[in-house]
């Protein structure tokens, strides 16, 4: 073996390997070795194609890379495919930036067309730094059968398999509330919500809503309150203990969690009640009763305006009462479309109220 001297260029003792490598083709013919043995599938999530590798991406790929070649050599013929994942917000996002478009119109100003070929343009040039970096770590992978999301084929055998299911009748057609961005008018993933998340102080309001058989009122407490037009549905606590209340302020009737009272009505220690409790009451005596709408918009909506029960209520904070817009939670739709309520949806694509809300339209 050749002795090594004490001035080694690891640097560039790697580039020579890699150029070894790329030059005789090395992991390729390690792979043909490998073709009619039993196959080892390697799942292999694709990166946005919208940004340079930072070092999280190279910690991965390395992992990536260290799995697939022990199977390898375990005598299995493993399939390393690179690929792009090229469509959504992230890519749309990095050309809006570097364009300084601020919006859906400002996209339709420039031209739909144009667009996508900018994002083309965006997701080709980054491909190529990825592919750069890829190989100087050493990974190796199947550069030359690489596939990309936009490519056609790829799209074309999605739908190949959309096409399956929905010919097993696996397939059907629903609402669900997701995340949405009304400045890109475009639904988000869980990821790229995820990624903007941040806790907030909110402002709260607590909205009285007067029942339909009683001159009483139901508290409920809201970090939402432009979700009141929309408001079908109020929900309770199966297990959630309420007490019925005087005000001793103005001598209305309020009903609310009996844990939620003192919160509610910024009862301090040692300070005389805001409240006098007229009775304790139980979830299943709520249940079922009907209120009043808010605004008239709805007001003769089938099975809506009255309360319901489910376990996610809780009395953390509010009132222990939820005011359901089916259309923007997801236990609001889920607790209503159970309870026969459909949703309503009174925005448009940039979340402004549509003409049916002509006071705010």
């Amino acid at each position: 073996m050749k002795a090594t001297g004490s001035n080694v260029n690891l640097p560039k003792m790697e580039e020579e390997v890699l150029d070894y490598w790329t030059k005789s083709r090395t992991f390729y013919k390690s792979n043909d070795q490998r073709k009619g043995q039993k196959e080892f599938a390697f799942y292999d999530g694709p990166p946005f194609a919208n940004g340079l590798p930072h070092y999280g991406h190279l910690l991965a790929n390395t992992i990536k890379d260290t799995v697939p070649r022990y199977w390898n050599m375990r005598g299995y013929y493993v399939e390393r495919r690179f690929g792009w994942d090229t469509h959504g917000v992230p890519v749309e996002y990095e050309v809006e930036k570097n364009l300084n478009l601020k919006g859906r119109q400002d996209i339709l100003d420039l031209g739909i067309g144009k667009f996508n070929e900018l994002c083309r343009e965006s997701v080709l040039h980054y491909a190529e730094e990825w592919r750069k970096t890829i190989t100087r770590l050493g990974r190796w992978v199947d550069w030359d059968n690489q596939y990309r999301t936009m490519d056609l084929n790829f799209m074309e055998s999605v739908w190949s398999v959309f096409k399956s299911l929905y010919d097993k009748n696996l397939v059907y057609q629903s609402h669900k509330v997701v995340p949405y961005s009304p400045r890109i008018t475009a639904v988000l993933s869980n990821f790229e919500a995820n990624q903007n998340y941040q806790d907030v102080q909110d402002p709260a309001i607590t909205v009285k809503f007067k029942l339909s058989d009683e001159d009483a009122y139901v508290l409920a407490w809201t970090t939402t309150p432009w979700t009141l037009i929309s408001n079908l549905a109020l929900c309770i606590g199966p297990e959630i203990e309420y007490v019925k209340v005087k005000s001793t302020e103005n001598g209305e009737i309020y009903y609310l969690a009996k844990e939620r009272a003192d919160a509610v009505f910024k009862k301090k220690k040692g300070e005389p009640d805001g409240y006098e409790v007229l009775a304790n009451v139980k979830a299943s005596e709520l249940a079922g009763r009907h209120y009043q709408p808010l605004f008239r918009y709805f007001q003769h909506h089938k099975n809506a305006f009255k309360i319901l029960t489910d376990d996610f209520v809780t009395t953390t904070d509010g009132t222990g009462v939820v005011h359901m817009a089916p259309a923007y939670g997801e236990d609001d739709f889920r607790v209503c479309t159970a309870a026969g309520i459909d949703f309503v949806d009174p925005l448009d694509e940039e979340a402004k109220y549509k003409a049916i809300i002509p006071e705010f339209a």
